[in-house]
């Protein structure tokens, strides 16, 4: 065989293996892989390689080719890791012309195992020693790329058809004498054949088969499919399949079956399947089972719901009534029976019209049903409100009580501290809190001439330094004096309301301060100087009775009166001087005691 022969047979064993693995890598086998096996044969090398050996004289050395070594014999053991893999050592030994070839190596193993047959790719590194004649023998590392086919004979024994072998290896001389140095490149191709032994494993895997049927549920009369699945068994043969049923008539000799259940009563069933081999003569049966459930035809009443477009009108308007109605068991339905318990309805189907002319204010009820073609019905109800007709227009407000509401300019009323006491109900209320309630009074007074029912709402408030009850306490004292003072203005007290906060609903310091900055009776100057006190002046704002509108929602301006003559009464006459003009004003330099 020549070389480029050798490598082309190699070539095609690499092929094939890639495509037999791609078709075999899913197949069962009777046997379990062996855990170890032994390769026993016979070996061809064709060398490849060229070398300079010592000619007729010293000085005249020959150039040749290292002919093919045609005896020998070769040895391997291998241990499976997996079915596919394992290590692999090699021994090789080819005599042929007075020159020999001795190889061992050790590598990978590849096994791509069939029914009857294997094929396999390895590939080992290991010591190439090559003894030629004439020359010193040449130990070098070299490596092994090949495969082969193996045929099963029996379980425990194989026949390697071939084994074809690639052995790259550069080989290495000294100079000797006349010889020159020299490091040619063995380009070696061997062939074996021989017995394999295989050891260990376990028995064949037992057949087994399962069964599935889908769906799992049906209604009498709806057909079902049956599929049986079997593993374990010899690929090359062809199974039998017999199927049986405990409901209904099944049908199919192979992998699938049908099953009919018309005229099959309700209940639980099951679909056997049994498998077998015709060819093996030993695990060669295999059944498996599966449960399906056959069920009567349902008798579930329709569902049904009406609506009503729209739901609230006035007497007289016409109202959509629309229905919808279905059978959870598909079977056909029909909506009729339409009743109300006022006004008039008419339609038919899914569509009825409401008329409420003459009906009284309240609540009609829509009542509708829904039958199928078993007879069984539903009914559904929907309602619709009638209102009373719109109360006539509001009288139109005269330019005059428009302008006064908009005169009645509302402001809150500023008590001092701790003011009215318990002991004194009727005192707490400054000179300009009083002007200003005045003529809150007789705006007031005035507006009720046109709004009789209008009413002014008192809210209390405290600051937050007394404990909660005396809070709540004195903002009640607040607001009572606030409304007797109105009171003796004349301002009916059916048209005063009160309420009372304590420390809740405090002003927060960005109101206060906000407060001030748009008071306009206030100067730049004087802004900034109140500020500068602002925790008392908070305090301050919050010692109030706010008044709000009932009528319009009006509220009461929250300014605090800074520039009145008494406004250091309201802040604080103990406290220290902030807000108003005259307080404003430096104190004279006090002189000091000699």
């Amino acid at each position: 065989m020549s070389l480029r022969s050798g490598k082309l047979l190699l070539i095609a064993l690499w092929i094939s293996c890639a495509v037999l693995f791609m078709t075999s890598a899913a197949s069962a086998q009777d046997d379990s892989t062996p855990k170890y096996d032994i390769f026993l044969g016979y070996q061809w090398v064709h060398p490849g390689i060229t070398i300079t050996t010592p000619g007729p004289t010293p000085t005249n050395p020959l150039t040749q080719k290292v002919p093919d070594m045609a005896q020998g014999g070769g040895a391997s053991i291998t241990y499976n890791f997996r079915r596919y893999l394992g290590l692999e050592g090699d021994v090789g030994v080819s005599v042929g012309s007075n020159n020999s070839l001795t190889t061992v190596s050790a590598g990978p193993r590849i096994m791509f195992r069939m029914q009857d047959a294997a094929l396999f790719l390895h590939g080992m590194v290991g010591l190439n020693r090559l003894n030629v004649n004439g020359l010193t023998a040449s130990d070098r590392a070299g490596g092994i790329l090949g495969g082969g086919f193996d045929l099963n004979l029996f379980r425990s024994l194989s026949w390697r058809v071939f084994e074809a072998d690639w052995m790259p290896t550069w080989h290495h001389y000294v100079q000797s004498g006349t010889l020159p140095a020299q490091t040619p490149f063995m380009n070696a191709v061997r062939l074996r054949t021989g017995v394999v032994f295989n050891f260990g494993g376990g028995e064949a895997q037992p057949v087994s088969a399962t069964a599935a049927v889908q769906p799992s549920e049906a209604m009498v009369g709806e057909p079902l499919t049956a599929t049986a699945t079997a593993s374990n068994f010899n690929p090359k043969h062809e199974l039998t399949y017999e199927w049986s049923s405990t409901c209904g008539k099944i049908s199919g000799n192979g992998t699938t079956a049908s099953i009919d259940t018309h005229d099959t009563p309700g209940g639980n069933c099951t679909a056997t399947v049994k498998v077998t081999d015709p060819k093996a003569r030993k695990n060669n049966l295999a059944t498996a089972s599966s449960n399906f459930t056959v069920k009567e035809p349902p008798k579930n009443p329709p569902t049904m719901a009406c609506t009503a477009s729209p739901t609230s009108v006035q007497a007289g308007t016409s109202v959509t009534v629309s229905c919808t109605c279905s059978s959870p068991d598909n079977v056909p339905v029909t909506v009729s029976n339409y009743s109300a318990t006022g006004g008039s309805i008419t339609g038919s189907g899914n569509t009825a019209t409401l008329n409420t002319t003459g009906a009284s204010p309240g609540k009609i009820t829509v009542n509708a049903s829904c039958s199928d073609q078993r007879g069984l019905n539903t009914p559904a109800t929907t309602e619709v409100a009638v209102e009373n007709p719109p109360p006539p227009p509001p009288p139109q407000v005269s330019p005059e009580v428009k302008a006064l509401e908009a005169r009645l300019a509302l402001h809150s009323v500023y008590f001092p501290t701790a003011q009215p006491t318990k002991a004194n109900p009727s005192g707490g209320l400054v000179k300009s809190q009083q002007a200003t309630l005045t003529t809150l009074a007789a705006d007031f007074k005035k507006y009720l001439e046109s709004k009789p029912d209008a009413k002014l709402v008192l809210e209390g408030h405290a600051d937050v330094r007394g404990a909660a009850d005396y809070n709540q306490a004195l903002s009640e004292r607040r607001v009572d004096r606030t409304k007797s003072f109105l009171i003796e203005q004349g301002v009916p007290a059916g048209n005063i309301e009160t309420k009372a906060f304590g420390a809740q609903q405090q002003l927060t310091a960005d109101q206060v301060k906000a407060s001030v900055d748009q008071n306009p009776e206030l100067t730049p100057g004087e802004k900034a100087r109140i500020l500068k006190n602002e925790r008392t002046i908070i305090l301050a704002s919050n010692r109030r009775v706010d008044v709000t509108l009932s009528t319009t929602g009006q509220e009461s301006v929250r300014q605090f009166p800074f520039n009145a003559a008494d406004s250091l009464t309201l802040i604080g006459g103990r406290e220290k001087a902030v807000g108003t003009k005259a307080i404003m004003k430096k104190k004279p330099p006090m002189k000091k005691k000699r």
